[in-house]
């Protein structure tokens, strides 16, 4: 299984050996912007704490944890693409939320555009895993030539 056709997912541990979601640099960006997200959220007002504040980690949470179930359910390529296009929709959404963060005078522009762009490079990994998934995915054993 070759894993140098997805630009940002490869692994980041010695050997390029995935032996884990842990392994994959997509993931590892995904968790990080996620916890940037966290980390800058933590300045918004009270009054946003169920609304943009609460809508804004859980989606920029959501990337990291689909790309994890897309990992374990790679036996499948339907059901891990399925979750990879999961993980491209939060992280579409997630940019949504900082734009509204910013408009509403909660981040500074700089901070913003530089959390936007990690996810612009997460969704290029996302979508070239899933246009490449059959790189991805376990083959069975009875349908690899013998």
């Amino acid at each position: 299984m070759a894993k140098s056709s997805a630009a940002g997912a490869r692994s980041g541990s010695p050997g390029g050996a995935i032996r884990s979601f842990r392994d994959l640099v997509i993931y590892q960006r995904a968790f990080a912007a996620a916890m940037r997200v966290f980390e800058i959220t933590k300045a918004f007002p009270i009054e946003e704490r169920y609304s943009l504040t609460d809508q804004i980690r859980r989606s920029s949470r959501s990337v990291a944890i689909n790309i994890v179930e897309a990992w374990r359910k790679r036996r499948y390529q339907a059901a891990f693409v399925s979750k990879l296009s999961d993980a491209e929709t939060e992280a579409a959404e997630s940019q949504a939320w900082l734009e509204f963060s910013v408009k509403c005078g909660y981040v500074p522009r700089q901070v913003a555009a530089e959390v936007y762009r990690e996810y612009e490079a997460i969704l290029r990994g996302i979508v070239g895993m899933i246009m490449h998934a059959d790189e991805w995915t376990i083959q069975s054993r009875r349908t690899q030539p013998q």
